[in-house]
């Protein structure tokens, strides 16, 4: 059995999706410690032309707060709005704008104030959209030592589950060690996105933004075909 592991991110990028289509499990975290400078709340969307940033704005509260601690702003309710009409006037004639941004508004129009439950909703949402079927798990639910740190952790979480192969973004080539994880019974893998390009209006193509401007521009059984543009290192 194949497991993921990542921290919580609001409408991440296309290889966050690819990652939870290559594995059985996906955990996603909710007892980690949130960081400003991360992507955990934020991420980027195409707007004139341009990488423009969208942010779901935080009450103001403790930097060592886990993620399931911090809640929306107290005046979320006009936040999202604002929230709205920007995504909206970035991608109203985008090709699939009519059947996406019913989605991204139901998300956001949740009667949610907590931050992770607000993302582990988007994550869920997006995913059924896309009809990927793997089942995602929050780690605060799995019976370890959660004051085990990194590679520990991600071991005995993959454990636990009774995994096989850890499967985990590219960007974590340098946090973990292969002979470690032999040790335990576990095979580690990495996964790289391949390159992709779509039409972005009549722009120079901007890559790696959020999974919100591949869904403007591009249809579930395209999006389906970039779900498994990948190498498995």
């Amino acid at each position: 059995m194949k497991v993921g592991i990542m921290q919580p991110y609001w409408f991440p990028y296309i290889g966050y999706f690819q990652l939870i289509n290559a594995v059985d499990v996906f955990v996603v975290y909710d007892n980690i410690e949130y960081t400003k400078k991360g992507w955990i709340n934020r991420n980027r969307i195409l707007l004139h032309s341009e990488a423009a940033p969208v942010t779901v704005p935080l009450k103001k509260d403790s930097d060592f707060l886990h993620v399931d601690q911090r809640f929306l702003s107290e005046n979320y309710a006009k936040d999202k709005v604002k929230l709205l009409s920007k995504i909206k006037e970035a991608y109203k004639k985008a090709p699939q704008f009519s059947t996406v941004f019913p989605l991204i508004e139901s998300i956001l129009n949740q009667n949610e104030t907590n931050l992770f439950r607000l993302i582990h909703h988007s994550i869920q949402a997006v995913c059924d959209y896309l009809e990927i079927k793997t089942k995602i798990v929050i780690s605060s639910t799995i019976d370890i030592d959660h004051n085990l740190k990194s590679q520990d952790k991600v071991i005995a979480i993959a454990k636990i589950l009774e995994a096989t192969q850890y499967i985990n973004a590219i960007g974590g080539l340098q946090l973990y060690d292969k002979a470690t994880f032999e040790a335990n019974d576990l095979q580690l893998h990495f996964i790289k996105s391949n390159p992709i390009e779509y039409p972005q209006f009549d722009n120079d193509f901007i890559p790696w933004l959020s999974v919100i401007d591949v869904m403007m521009f591009n249809s579930k059984q395209e999006i389906r075909g970039f779900l498994t543009d990948v190498t498995l290192l």
